[in-house]
């Protein structure tokens, strides 16, 4: 009763020993992946690759993750030490940053950055695998840890553009590269996540709980919804600057996005501990298809600073959502396996499909585009309503 007790005095604050080793965790991996995510391009751009072969390695990275985040579960869910798993990806990422440097051949360089791409955000479904399992016991909340690496990819992101405008593309890789070393470093600090073995034969790869009914709903809703993003991630910089929009407020308008997903995570723990997963898919639905169909009309400046604020539903919510709904109907061993079934489907399969389509809106509607993303969250929405009927296994 004393440790339930304190568990939940625990609940909601950030000050946490095991909460801490994970906050920094989180914000040395965003610190780099704010600069990989939009400056690698730059990067292999300033190394020559033509804008085709660059397409190639991002899309290629894509799918190295949709293959490599299912086999660091396994790992993950296989081994007594949950860390293991995250230390050794940490590992890789790096590795593969190191092994692009020294090259200048177009196709090699595309492989490469294929695959470091791969190692490197193939460590998302795994920590918040992690962090969401130790959260739990340890009774600390997960959404202020994971809050701080949304703010370091801020960080990342302002503090690598600002060294590429001084010096051009290769600063990106060494932002890249001094990121991926440090969370190495921070890496070995995490909780052991001790526990014991499965028994042996035991499948790691959960197929029986994710064709459950829940399950397919979850995973349809989740990946619907953070799909219904492609036409922003890919287009909204192009057809914003379209609008006469300038490039930092541009950057401005992303920024605002990803504050207003910090302030939603940092509250997560406090006030959303009542919503029911499906509630927070639906919710996130529902802002979805206001914000695409809205920010499809060319809005004012003014007003699409209002709508960016609602990327913490858009995106947050459903992320929490996901993330709640696994830790509640998997079983401890297969948690790192839901994860990565999650991030193989929502950050790999079906935003891969929908970065393509976006790109055919784009070049037919141009910011029209953006009402295209609704179609997915209105099924996300189906689906997220379909969830809240049915028993969780």
């Amino acid at each position: 009763m004393a440790q339930t007790g304190y568990r939940r005095r625990m609940e909601g604050r950030f000050i946490h020993p095991a909460g801490l080793r994970f906050a920094a965790h989180y914000g040395a991996f965003y610190l780099a992946f704010g600069a990989f995510l939009p400056y690698l391009p730059v990067w292999l751009e300033s190394r020559g690759l033509s804008p085709e072969l660059i397409g190639i390695a991002l899309a290629g990275s894509m799918i190295g993750r949709t293959l490599l985040a299912p086999l660091g579960a396994a790992w993950m869910d296989g081994a007594s030490r949950r860390r293991d798993a995250v230390v050794g990806f940490a590992w890789a990422g790096l590795a593969g940053f190191l092994l692009m440097s020294p090259f200048q051949d177009a196709v090699l360089l595309t492989i490469l950055a294929a695959l470091a791409g791969s190692l490197f955000s193939g460590q998302i479904p795994l920590i918040d695998a992690f962090a969401a399992w130790s959260s739990r016991r340890e009774g600390f909340a997960f959404g202020p840890q994971r809050a701080v690496g949304s703010a370091t990819f801020i960080i990342g992101n302002l503090g690598a553009g600002a060294l590429i405008g001084h010096f051009g593309g290769e600063a990106a890789l060494i932002w890249m590269t001094a990121g991926a070393a440090l969370t190495v470093a921070v890496a070995q600090f995490l909780p052991l996540g001790e526990r014991q073995r499965p028994p042996k034969g035991t499948d790691p790869i959960p197929l029986k709980l994710l064709l459950s009914t829940p399950f397919v709903l979850a995973l349809t809703a989740s990946a619907l919804i953070q799909s219904s993003h492609a036409f922003y991630y890919a287009f909204s910089a192009l057809s914003w600057q379209a609008q006469g929009i300038p490039p930092e407020m541009v950057g401005a308008l992303w920024s605002t996005g990803v504050v207003a997903e910090i302030v939603f995570l940092a509250l997560s723990g406090r006030y959303l501990r009542r919503f029911k997963p499906g509630h927070l898919i639906l919710l996130a639905s529902g802002a979805a298809v206001i914000r695409w169909t809205l920010t499809a009309f060319a809005p004012p400046l003014g007003v699409l600073f209002v709508l960016q604020t609602t990327h913490a539903l858009t995106f947050a919510a459903a992320y929490f959502g996901f993330l709640r709904f696994a830790a509640e109907a998997a079983p401890d061993r297969l948690q790192a396996s839901t994860q990565a079934a999650n991030s193989a489907l929502s950050g790999g399969l079906a935003l891969a499909i929908m970065s393509v389509l976006s790109g055919w809106f784009y070049d037919y509607f141009g910011t029209g585009g953006f009402a295209f993303m609704a179609l997915p969250a209105i099924g996300a929405a189906i689906c997220a309503g379909l969830l809240l009927r049915v028993r969780t296994p």
